[in-house]
């Protein structure tokens, strides 16, 4: 288990408007709506920064998925939060720019739920990746066409957020990439 896997989530509503609290591990087995935070990262090269998850993550463990998916703290703004976990799990420091806000419910690996309102950010960096073995079990470059193609030859190889956001969001995620910022 992750040091931060009891912290407590943010509930929302469908606005996002918070409405309490709860254990982030009972949020997940009762499906409570709450606020995550993502983080995209591509280089230079327009190449994606993937990680997969430690085995040991309480859920989508040794699922393929973004740079950093995570929670913000009670009273923690979401830009904020999306660099500490950036940093915390990847060892990234890089600006983060809002990309897009995402809400989805779903059923994920251990019987537990997701239902999210995600606010996605997206940054560049071209420096050393350096991630905790706790949150992340390897990490690679990929292009996003091959991303693409490897998500619909392997969709059981990604967790199902990271899913959502390339099928319903890939021409946002396509233009941030292209444009370099």
């Amino acid at each position: 288990m992750s040091s931060n896997d009891h912290d407590p989530v943010v509930l929302v509503d469908e606005d996002d408007v918070q409405v309490g609290t709860a254990d982030k591990l009972e949020a997940h087995v009762r499906g409570l709506r709450h606020r995550a935070i993502s983080a995209l990262v591509h280089n230079s090269a327009g190449e994606f920064l993937l990680q997969r998850r430690a085995t040991a993550k309480y859920h989508s463990g040794g699922l393929w998925t973004n740079a950093c998916c995570s929670h913000p703290l009670p009273g923690e703004p979401v830009a904020d939060a999306a660099k500490r976990r950036l940093a915390e799990e990847m060892g990234v420091h890089c600006p983060l720019k809002p990309l897009f806000r995402f809400s989805y419910r779903a059923d994920v690996p251990g019987g537990l739920i997701e239902d999210e309102v995600v606010h996605v950010f997206g940054g560049k960096h071209d420096g050393p990746i350096m991630p905790d073995p706790n949150e992340v079990g390897e990490w690679k470059w990929i292009a996003l066409p091959d991303l693409k193609s490897d998500i619909r030859a392997r969709p059981e190889a990604y967790t199902v957020w990271f899913k959502h956001y390339v099928a319903e969001r890939g021409d946002v995620i396509a233009d941030w990439i292209g444009q370099g910022r």
